[in-house]
């Protein structure tokens, strides 16, 4: 990843930095994991529950509201304990409400449980790219960066292949497989070992220098960027740069809070909090969570869904590299912009395409050649998303912010990220039964092309450019 013209001392402190970003990213992975996973057992959990679909469906969504929860609260926990020792916290969270889950002995405790699985999540994806912004040298800030989303999709294919395989193993997610256990808790029971590997790396990995900064911690913030750096850069420049960022905030309080003057909040939280309700409107989690429907529409068997299913979140790992290989040459912004046209396109064709379908609700069913391009179109949606919304919304947040509000500003931003998740979770099903596919698509094709002119209108690039140069005015003028 560093370059070839560096010298084997800053390659090697460049490696360092990518193996922090790594472990941090580790909190991807049980996002992804953990959201994931409840999917392979929802129906053994309401056959053995006996709930009605309505309640399964709050079991099931309210870990996003526990999401939104974490985020908002772990941005300033963040702040005020430092960006490891949150990690610890989450990933005890994750490991506890794990084992809970797979315990849990009526809909109640299981809802409680996933709630307090999904405050873990918020976290999580709150303090890594945080951490990463924070931890990573300019030049690789941005691939850096792009490994949250990355392991967010390899947590979400790990869900669906442990769920199949313990699935499998019992003959069914309601059957039991050992210890007098079913399936569907062992699927529950398995997030542990990710947890447990999370925390130790926490307990491992060095505070945020910029943390230690604003703790009057200079030493230990010396001592970190040295091994990040290497040679080639000027530590107590740095160091003294970052105080120069927090002194201006001090001189200027209300650059120390998210209030302003548009609406109770500063224009460039606002800014972040739109691209995160965008990145969420657009309607990428429809493909995941109601993928099912679609596929059997353009001819698929229910049988095959899980096939399918794996192949999209393959597709959906494998364009996030695309991400990792250009975010720091090609830049955010035009790649958020081919993201977004990219977008609008193939919601459109998926929208077009289901206007030829007979049937309604769920019984839908698609005949050629509107089958075949309502399935390349979605998979298109997946690459287009993956390759730049999907990891660069999570990039930006962790760099767009001045250094005094960056968590606590990025939790804003991840909580309505959470917030416009659920509620596209929760409104889909209505307007397929409703209006069936066609109208939704075309709801999220719209924010799609809003999404183009947002990022034209308000996202300047910051490729390059050091977290410390990073100011809201900058965002106001754009």
């Amino acid at each position: 990843m560093p370059s070839p013209t560096l010298s084997a001392a800053a390659r090697s402190a460049h490696r360092k930095a990518t193996g922090l970003a790594v472990a941090a990213a580790v909190g991807g992975f049980l996002f992804g994991f953990d959201s994931s996973v409840i999917n392979g057992a929802v129906e053994a959990i309401e056959g053995q529950f006996g709930l009605s679909s309505t309640v399964t469906g709050l079991v099931v969504a309210v870990a996003l509201l526990g999401c939104a929860l974490g985020a908002w609260g772990g941005g300033k926990l963040a702040d005020r304990w430092g960006r490891t020792h949150v990690m610890v916290a989450g990933a005890v969270l994750f490991f506890v409400s794990s084992i809970l889950s797979a315990i849990a002995f009526s809909a109640w405790d299981l809802a409680l449980w996933r709630f307090m699985a999904g405050v873990g999540i918020g976290i999580a994806s709150v303090i890594a790219p945080a951490y990463i912004a924070e931890i990573a040298p300019a030049a690789l800030r941005g691939r850096l960066g792009s490994l949250q989303q990355l392991a967010i999709t390899v947590g979400i294919f790990a869900a669906l292949l442990s769920d199949q395989l313990l699935a499998e193993g019992a003959g069914g997610a309601a059957n039991e497989l050992w210890l007098g256990w079913e399936a569907w808790r062992w699927m529950f029971l398995v997030a542990v070992v990710p947890a447990a590997v999370y925390g130790v790396l926490a307990l491992r990995m060095p505070e945020s220098p910029r943390y230690l900064v604003t703790k009057g911690r200079d030493g230990e913030a010396r001592r970190v960027l040295s091994s990040v750096l290497g040679p080639e850069e000027d530590v107590d420049d740095r160091i003294a740069e970052i105080h120069r960022s927090i002194a201006e905030d001090e001189e200027n309080a209300e650059l120390g809070t998210l209030k302003g003057d548009r609406f109770g909040l500063k224009p460039i939280v606002w800014v972040g909090i739109l691209m995160a309700i965008f990145q969420q409107f657009v309607g990428i989690n429809v493909i995941f969570y109601y993928s099912t429907t679609l596929w059997q529409a353009v001819g698929f068997d229910e049988s095959q869904s899980f096939l399918i299913s794996t192949i999209t979140a393959v597709t959906n790992v494998a364009v996030t590299f695309i991400a990792i290989a250009l975010i720091d040459k090609v830049g955010r912004r035009p790649l958020l912009l081919v993201g977004s046209a990219g977008m609008a396109v193939s919601l459109g064709l998926m929208a077009v395409a289901f206007t030829q379908a007979t049937g309604s609700g769920e019984n839908i069913s698609l005949g050629a050649p509107w089958n075949g391009i309502a399935l390349v179109a979605a998979n298109a949606f997946v690459v287009f998303f993956g390759a730049t919304w999907g990891p660069l919304m999570w990039v930006l947040l962790g760099e767009m912010f001045p250094n005094r509000i960056r968590a606590a500003a990025l939790g804003v931003g991840a909580a309505a990220n959470w917030l416009a998740n659920f509620a596209v979770t929760l409104t889909f099903p209505p307007m397929l039964s409703t209006f069936g596919p066609a109208v939704p698509y075309t709801v999220y094709g719209f924010f799609a092309v809003l999404s183009f002119f947002f990022v034209l209108a308000r996202i300047p690039e910051t490729k390059g450019v050091e977290l410390e140069d990073m100011s809201g005015e900058t965002y106001h003028r754009a």
